[in-house]
């Protein structure tokens, strides 16, 4: 099955039915709330898999990024009882289940073999060693850059490039009149979207949220230096319109042939060098994430993973369908289906061992992301959170939110970058204040 055929098949409410075989009542339609992304929209094209093995129907509720966010956890923290499984983050895994919001899935088949997920993403899932979310795929960030436009700009990428290096190769790969523009960053507003990019671009540059003493640090010059670079080169050698562009409104960019540069999550590789959705498939390079040699570069961690919330009365048929989107058999069906390169990355460590897997050029560089990006430890200085491009603390997400809209709004010229860092300062004061930090 191609993706455009899977894009077809996954519209935001989509029922597949279950096999007559298993009409004997055991059967149940399970409930899934999920992101608009291609790892996910090829998953719903292949659940007739699922389907056929076990007879449950499903029935998927798919949304753009924030608002998939905002469904789930309102529904979970009223208790609303809309989804069976919810595809969430290594945020809200160790803070929901802290809650006993989710079902610990533990007790996972011995097939299913819990010890080859990847130590980061089954730590960053798990709360005191019980895992509640099972990665559907794994991600840092990394570099994704036009080799012909590097080429032709008399640049060479370096394999861990500096900041100092990436604004200079942007500028220079920029030609507007060409809608040409030599990076593409996210600047639309919400926690796991610009915030989550820059403050993981902040760590390289010595910024933190807070310090040891949950003082919000927004009004330090490392943060200063963070925004402005990053409005700067924005402004200069990025599109029209990024306040507004996310990850997916940049990889369509990208696969238009519009971005020099584009630094995101290692999963989109596998889109930009697709020949059926790329137009620039056999011209893209990778590099690990900038840094300011500081000792951090802006790489982030983060894993899209399916839960079990506490409310269903679906728990067993929801593992059933757990093991099947996370194991080493729905890799393979991908790849059967789809080749190696478009298999969901950056869970499981027999991927990366996978003589098949390791022909894929992008493979080395995502793993070598992924094991470089330390949640415990994702600053230059000491602080007192856990988490690399977000504080695993619940109130990080109205937070972010808001702080990401200052973000945006700077970007798009409605203030300076000093402007939206001091109302960020004041965002997170407050909010460190009220929650007793």
């Amino acid at each position: 099955m191609s993706l455009r055929h899977a894009l077809c098949a996954a519209t935001a409410m989509s029922l597949i039915t279950a096999s007559s075989a298993f009409a004997d009542g055991h059967a149940t339609t399970l409930t899934i709330a999920t992101v608009n992304n291609g790892d996910m929209i090829r998953m719903q094209g292949l659940t007739d898999d699922f389907t056929e093995k076990t007879g449950h129907q499903v029935e998927w509720v798919t949304l753009e990024e924030n608002v998939l966010r905002q469904r789930v956890t309102t529904d979970i923290t009223t208790k609303g009882g809309q989804f069976d499984i919810m595809t969430i983050g290594m945020y809200e895994t160790p803070i929901w289940a802290k809650n006993d919001w989710l079902i610990s899935l533990d007790d996972l088949s011995a097939e299913y073999d819990i010890d080859d997920i990847l130590p980061a993403m089954r730590g960053g899932l798990s709360l005191d060693g019980t895992l509640y979310a099972a990665p559907f795929y794994g991600e840092s960030s990394m570099v994704m850059y036009r080799t012909d436009l590097m080429e032709a700009a008399g640049m060479e990428m370096p394999d861990a490039p500096t900041w100092d290096f990436i604004g200079e190769a942007a500028r220079a790969m920029t030609d507007k009149d060409n809608e040409i523009y030599g990076i593409c960053l996210r600047g639309k507003a919400g926690w796991g979207e610009n915030a989550a990019f820059l403050t993981a671009m902040s760590n390289s540059f010595g910024a933190r949220i807070v310090d040891e003493n949950w003082v919000p640090q927004y009004d330090s010059d490392a943060w200063s230096n963070t925004l402005n670079f990053y409005i700067n080169l924005m402004n200069d050698a990025g599109p029209p319109g990024a306040s507004t562009n996310g990850f997916n409104e940049n990889l369509s960019l990208f696969q238009q042939g519009k971005c020099g540069m584009w630094i995101d999550a290692t999963v989109a590789a596998s889109f930009v060098t697709n020949p059926d959705d790329s137009t620039v498939a056999d011209k893209v390079g990778f590099a690990l994430a900038p840094d300011n040699g500081l000792g951090k570069r802006s790489n982030w961690l983060w894993a899209w993973a399916l839960a079990i919330p506490a409310g269903t009365e679906k728990a067993d048929a929801a593992k059933e369908f757990i093991e099947w989107a996370t194991s080493t058999s729905y890799i393979e069906l991908v790849a059967e289906n789809e080749g190696w390169a478009n298999v969901p990355p950056g869970a499981r460590t027999s991927l990366y061992e996978n003589p098949n897997y390791q022909d894929v050029p992008f493979a080395k560089m995502t793993l070598e992301s992924i094991l470089s990006a330390d949640p415990n430890s994702p600053t230059i200085d000491p602080v007192p959170y856990i988490g690399v491009q977000f504080a695993a603390i619940p109130e990080w997400a109205g937070m972010g939110s808001e702080i990401g809209q200052e973000f945006s709004a700077a970007l798009a010229g409605q203030q300076t970058a000093d402007e939206a860092l001091a109302k960020a300062q004041a965002i997170a004061t407050d909010v460190m204040e009220a929650a007793g930090y």
